[in-house]
């Protein structure tokens, strides 16, 4: 018997293959157009960015997540089906992050090629629940893990399109070199917080590889997982309020993408700040165009600024 997911998807695979039919649109083979750009599905924001980078103009992305939209809220639509269907390249996040994707990819009758851009990376853990078996998918908080995924995506677009392989690789070297910049201004506004300062509490447990580039500790979250469906219980938001007040938190961040309504209400009980609204996070998602997180590149430097100023007690 099929999901209520898997016949959702099923009904929209139809309309895509309708649509497509109508239009005499088809799938045409990589090698009928050698100047044509790279079609390429990516699913997260940030992969998606990542893929824009090492493509440039031999590629277009269609991106399958919305800014500031929780990936566990995901639903296929007739264009993002026909998308995939036609695509010769898939970029994923990976690490169980796009649970959706294989049910999604099969309704649509992918054939093209995937790329996993948590290939390489050293995953951190989950508690052994079964929504973080595969542990914590936030790798790209990390700009040294950003490093080996837009590495991995250079190779698979490489491989799927040949004859513009040098270009793939001028733009990652020009964009590894953004990177370390960005590590390095990391690095150094992350220091200028009092050592006894450096302690984080969120909405929900996204910015460990973050935390241990930057030699942060994190003191708990509001939702106590990886995964945003998780809820608190009142005993754990009484023993997150008691940590909070133990440890000297001096703020709690809230995220874009999530309601900030719990965080604003233990930051009252706790007698601590709460950075929302403009200066949110931004977690799972990059920000809409135009925003201070538009950019992965930007993402990492609100999110940065945001900490800094709200640990050291300085106005943004």
């Amino acid at each position: 018997m099929l999901s209520p997911f898997a016949r959702r998807l099923s009904s929209v695979a139809l309309l895509a293959l309708f649509a497509a039919g109508c239009g005499g649109a088809g799938k045409a083979p990589p090698s009928a157009d050698p100047a044509r750009p790279l079609r390429v599905v990516a699913t997260t924001t940030q992969v998606a960015d990542f893929a824009r980078n090492i493509g440039g103009d031999r590629v277009t992305v269609h991106q399958l997540l919305r800014p500031n939209v929780d990936p566990h809220d995901y639903e296929p639509s007739p264009a993002d089906m026909r998308a995939i269907a036609e695509a010769d390249v898939l970029v994923k996040n990976g690490v169980g992050l796009e649970r959706w994707l294989d049910e999604t990819i099969s309704a649509a009758g992918f054939h093209g090629s995937v790329i996993d851009a948590s290939r390489g990376v050293s995953i951190r853990k989950g508690d052994g629940s079964e929504e973080e078996a595969a542990g914590d998918p936030h790798i790209w908080h990390n700009p040294m893990n950003a490093k080996m995924m837009v590495a991995t995506i250079e190779k698979g677009f490489a491989a799927a399109d040949p004859g513009d392989a040098a270009t793939y690789l001028a733009n990652l070297a020009a964009y590894d070199a953004k990177l370390d910049a960005l590590d390095a201004e990391i690095t150094k506004k992350i220091e200028s917080i009092p050592a006894d300062r450096r302690k984080l509490v969120t909405n929900h447990d996204a910015f460990g590889y973050y935390l241990d580039r930057y030699k942060l500790t994190f003191v708990g979250s509001i939702i106590p997982s990886f995964d945003t469906s998780a809820e608190l219980s009142a005993k754990q938001v009484s023993d997150l309020v008691a940590k909070i007040k133990a440890t000297g938190v001096p703020a709690i961040f809230s995220e874009a993408s999530l309601p900030p309504k719990t965080a604003e209400a233990i930051g009252r009980e706790a007698g601590v700040t709460v950075v929302a609204g403009e200066g949110a996070l931004y977690g799972d998602s990059l920000g809409p165009e135009g925003s201070a997180g538009a950019t992965y590149l930007q993402m990492e430097e609100h999110n940065t600024d945001t900490i800094v100023n709200a640990l050291r007690g300085t106005d943004a």
